[in-house]
């Protein structure tokens, strides 16, 4: 089982190397394609700083977030603005009792570790659409993937995969693939995915 240090580390080591990505984005990239369907790299890192990180400061003090009101401004420094809402994150984090029960979606309840678990998920799948997106050659931690995975497989059901939901259908991916790659698959994307030149 993974301590609540071990939890909040995990969440912060996802946060920086989220923010390590967007500051690894080049000027004129922010209309590529990603490999996220209908956002560009504007869009997803608009989802990630003015929405994600909103709602994860919320879910993190064990409230539900609305995940249906549109992305907060921030301005055009990208990685003043994460790293600004990233630290707001993990103070509520540091200060947060992991055991504390929650609601999830569907009914019932689960321990407060569950949100943090969850955005590390989120945030090394976009840290990855990123990547794919605009070409960088970014160390991505495994540790994070290899967590998010283990998360999502248990919390990911089929019902929610497919045209108008939230995740795509499965690709499939070898076992012995790296963890990136596994990742992707499950969350519903391409792993060889390269942009249209």
């Amino acid at each position: 089982m993974t301590s609540d240090n071990d939890t909040v580390a995990l969440v912060e080591r996802a946060l920086d190397q989220t923010a390590a990505v967007i500051g690894g984005i080049g000027a004129g990239q922010a209309t590529l394609a990603t490999p996220c369907p209908d956002w560009d790299v504007r869009a997803l890192v608009r989802h990630l700083i003015g929405q994600d990180l909103r709602n994860f400061i919320v879910s993190a003090r064990g409230e539900a977030a609305d995940w249906r009101a549109p992305a907060d401004g921030f301005g055009e420094d990208w990685v003043a603005a994460f790293r600004d809402r990233a630290g707001r994150l993990l103070e509520v984090w540091h200060a947060a009792d992991l055991d504390q029960p929650v609601a999830v979606p569907g009914g019932g309840q689960a321990p407060l570790r569950s949100r943090a678990d969850q955005q590390v998920a989120e945030l090394a799948v976009h840290g990855w659409d990123l990547v794919k997106a605009t070409g960088q050659e970014a160390d991505m931690d495994p540790r994070l993937a290899e967590h998010a995975l283990a998360w999502s497989r248990r919390m990911l059901r089929p019902e929610m995969r497919g045209p108008d939901r939230a995740f795509g259908v499965e690709v499939p991916v070898p076992p012995e693939a790296p963890a990136y790659d596994r990742l992707a698959g499950w969350f519903g994307r391409d792993p060889h995915w390269t942009p249209e030149r």
